[in-house]
């Protein structure tokens, strides 16, 4: 056969499994992920002028959250002492408006004690009335300070008479003129007693 009849033959290549297996990516494990972690790191080096404001900046924002702290403390202080002054400032105001309308009270205490005969309309419409009254001011949170036969308190009474009575024990109160009345501890009128010696 004549050379230049041959016809050069294709090559045909087949794919080499070294290159294969190059080519194509490995799954990670965590050996090498470990390994790639490391390689990130990397250590730097700090002049000495680099740390000593680290530390000043550290020193710093140790400062600010201090003062945050204290600021924070102080706000909640100031919040809690609002609060309790709104509270009282409230209380005072409900005690003076009360006491305004105790004179009302006295009144229907009064007509009602010297009203006509029990079975009298005028007089249950009175007593009526002055229940209602009274459990308007409980409502309120306000009471009648106890003082009748109670030994006499200066705190809560107001003694304008003296009087010799061997019936009482001594420091005793013998009569009440004007019921006093308290809202909690505070007081919104004196009871006006006769103290028995």
């Amino acid at each position: 056969m004549n050379e230049e009849n041959k016809q050069p033959q294709e090559e045909t290549s087949q794919p080499d499994p070294e290159q294969e297996t190059k080519s194509a990516p490995e799954p990670e494990t965590e050996e090498k992920s470990e390994k790639k972690a490391k390689k990130k790191k990397e250590k730097y080096t700090f002049t000495r002028e680099q740390v000593e404001q680290m530390e000043i900046a550290a020193k710093q924002l140790e400062s600010v959250k201090d003062q945050f702290i204290r600021q924070t403390a102080e706000y909640e202080n100031y919040r809690k002492r609002t609060t309790k002054e709104k509270e009282g400032i409230y209380q005072d105001a409900k005690a003076d408006t009360i006491k305004e309308f105790l004179a009302v009270y006295d009144n229907l205490e009064r007509a009602s004690a010297a009203g006509g005969g029990e079975d009298s309309p005028h007089k249950k419409g009175l007593d009526m009335i002055f229940q209602q009254y009274k459990e308007i001011l409980a409502k309120l949170g306000v009471e009648e300070i106890e003082a009748q036969g109670q030994p006499f308190d200066p705190e809560w009474m107001n003694a304008v008479m003296h009087v010799e009575n061997d019936s009482f024990g001594e420091n005793t109160v013998a009569q009440v003129f004007q019921a006093g009345f308290r809202m909690g501890d505070k007081v919104i009128r004196h009871a006006i007693v006769q103290v028995a010696n």
